[in-house]
């Protein structure tokens, strides 16, 4: 890729992280909220500096330049995943663990100051004004890494006292008071946000030290206070969790034993994992799909994922309901599948004129399609594929695109699914586009559905004709996250497989970004594993060929990678050296390539390595 361009995608790529920043406007505590809030500004007053360097930089950038860049791409990362946080974690957590987000806020502020100093300003062609606002920011950072502000250690101190007692210890009322109005824990509304928030981060992150277990116990206990002592609350919980058959009647506590450990909530469907820990099915399930092999509460590895149905503890919720004049819970079917009306009010609000009920809709069927096969075969079914496919275009709303795009991926993983997506008209350009211009989790996703998609052979051909396609991946390959990068390389494998694809990967750069990957030493693995496909390829040979220390790299893996790694590196090497390879042949000897391909040959038990070998 040419210098030049390279800029101004590194550019691109950090004005597309300042403008997902800016639309982050919501922090859910009060706790940390001038730390967010000010990182939030700092990095928008970034802005003017990158559209200066687009608009009136000299192109090509020096490569000191682009390298200040990339640390800056970094530190604006880092910075975006800390205010997603904000904007979407417990309330509890953040005061709780306050020192980690502390470290979190130092961490950021003290990496994105290391990035504005180490930019050599008179390299770029920028304005004396916009230099002197990026050197303001700068010592904002600076200033900022070196404090954080009073944080209200009252609030702190009341919490830690109700997280450290013992559940049979009766909480003392103002301090549960004092809880509920600093942390705006008031409604039941505000309570199952927050129960979402906690649930979100064991599903997503595990629980290694009890520590969210002990927060949803907590959040428990604040649950209950609210029900008990605030009445207006108390009088929407029948709305919220259980329905009273007498509006008269006041809502009556939920028994611990009741509850999901999971989500706090009344169970609908109980059921036993193989630890004999009960917990709703809807929850567990969540939990096992996001790939999570323990008990949530006892840590213990589960030998299956068998679900048993606990009859018992089901029939003693519908007594308990039956006595307190409650309706008893209504659960999912036996298999767990979504009830078939429901994906079909689901699916009719993917067409709404209300983008917040088109976000809701569709981030829906995103959890239906990764719960189980039944679900998808039945969302698949009622229709919902054309109508996922005709959001990725025309939603203006970045979420709904990110929500609409894993729906995609989730239903791809069923074989049937795969042929009505490819028979979409619009699907797989739409997929495409998300790829090019959605947020980077909505990119790593679209890449990860082309990955799905492309293990069907016939579909690599039609990916791959699809204009814009490969070059997206290489472009996630080489500026994306790391599970985004992770994503990309698998996508590209698949789709290489395909000889057709492969000159289209070379012309859109993919060498040259496998080699940096190889010299940088980020996914060697995946890098050298490609670039054993594509060296089949002229101009992918001369690509690898010409690169700076190609050999010597190849050469060094030979001796010191893993077997399949020592493989893969053998098999271009070889083949560079092949053919009209003649000029690789000196260098390849002079690196002393014959002892480590010896030694290779030997380990791996391979009686000869051809004709190439022996001209080593």
């Amino acid at each position: 890729m040419e210098e030049g361009e390279r800029g101004r995608e590194e550019v691109q790529s950090l004005m597309a992280i300042t403008g997902e920043v800016s639309g982050i406007t919501e922090f859910r505590s009060d706790y940390f909220r001038r730390e967010f809030v000010g990182l939030s500004r700092r990095v928008r007053l970034l802005s003017p500096l990158l559209e200066d360097v687009r608009d009136c930089a000299s192109w090509p950038l020096p490569e000191e330049a682009l390298e200040g860049l990339a640390s800056l791409r970094q530190g604006l990362e880092s910075a975006r995943d800390l205010l997603r946080f904000g904007s979407r974690g417990s309330k509890v957590f953040m005061v709780i663990k306050r020192e980690e987000l502390i470290n979190r806020f130092q961490k950021v502020n003290d990496q994105l100051e290391q990035a504005l100093s180490a930019i050599q300003y008179d390299k770029l062609d920028i304005s004396d004004e916009v230099r002197e606002q990026a050197e303001l920011v700068n010592s904002q950072f600076r200033r900022a890494k070196e404090r954080i502000g009073a944080l209200d250690n009252d609030l702190y101190a009341d919490l830690l006292s109700l997280y450290d007692q013992n559940d049979n210890i009766d909480v003392d009322p103002a301090i549960m008071e004092r809880l509920t109005q600093k942390l705006r824990l008031l409604t039941i509304q505000e309570l199952k946000e927050e129960s979402l928030a906690l649930q979100e981060m064991v599903v997503t992150g595990g629980d290694p030290d009890n520590s969210l277990e002990n927060m949803c116990r907590l959040l428990r206990k604040i649950k209950d206070f609210v029900q008990s002592h605030i009445p207006e609350t108390a009088d929407t919980v029948a709305e919220n969790n259980v329905t009273s058959c007498d509006g008269d009647l006041p809502s009556p506590m939920i028994p611990d034993d009741f509850r999901c450990p999971i989500s706090l909530e009344l169970m609908k469907d109980p059921v036993i994992v193989a630890t004999g820990q009960t917990y709703d099915r809807s929850c567990i399930q969540k939990w096992l799909d996001s790939g999570h092999e323990t008990c949530p509460k006892s840590h213990q590895t589960l030998p299956h994922t068998i679900l048993t149905p606990n009859y018992a503890l089901r029939s003693l919720i519908t007594q308990w309901c039956e006595s307190h004049g409650i309706e008893p819970p209504k659960r999912l079917s036996a298999s767990g599948s979504a009830d078939h009306a429901a994906i079909d009010a689901l699916i009719s609000k993917l067409s709404s004129a209300d983008l917040d009920d088109q976000r809701a809709a569709a981030g829906e069927l995103r959890l239906l399609a990764k719960r189980n096969a039944d679900n998808r075969i039945c969302i698949a079914n009622a229709g919902a594929i054309p109508v996922l496919v005709l959001l990725l275009a025309s939603s203006s709303d970045p979420r709904t695109q990110e929500h609409a795009v894993t729906a995609l991926l989730n239903l791809s993983i069923c074989e049937n699914n795969k042929k009505l997506i490819m028979a979409t008209e619009g699907a797989i350009s739409g997929i495409v586009d998300v790829l090019r211009k959605g947020s980077m989790e909505a990119r790593e996703n679209a890449a990860a559905t082309l990955f799905s998609l492309s293990v069907v052979d016939d579909n690599k051909v039609m990916i791959g004709c699809t204009p814009g396609a490969i070059p997206a991946l290489v472009e996630l390959l080489r500026e994306g996250s790391h599970r985004g990068k992770k994503d990309a390389a698998t996508a590209l494998f698949n789709l290489c497989m395909f000889q057709g694809n492969r000159g289209k990967a070379v012309r859109a750069g993919v060498v040259e970004t496998l080699m940096e990957m190889v010299i940088e030493g980020g996914m060697v693995d995946e890098a050298i594993a490609i670039m054993a496909i594509l060296v089949g390829h002229h101009d992918a040979r001369a690509a690898i060929g010409s690169a700076t220390g190609a050999v010597h790299i190849l050469v060094n893996i030979i001796s010191n990678g893993s077997p399949r790694n020592k493989e893969n590196a053998a098999a271009v090497l070889l083949t560079l050296c092949s053919g009209d390879g003649n000029r690789y042949l000196a260098e390849a000897r002079d690196m002393g390539a014959m002892e480590p391909l010896l030694e290779w040959r030997t380990s791996s038990n391979l009686n000869c390595l051809g004709q190439e070998e022996s001209r080593l």
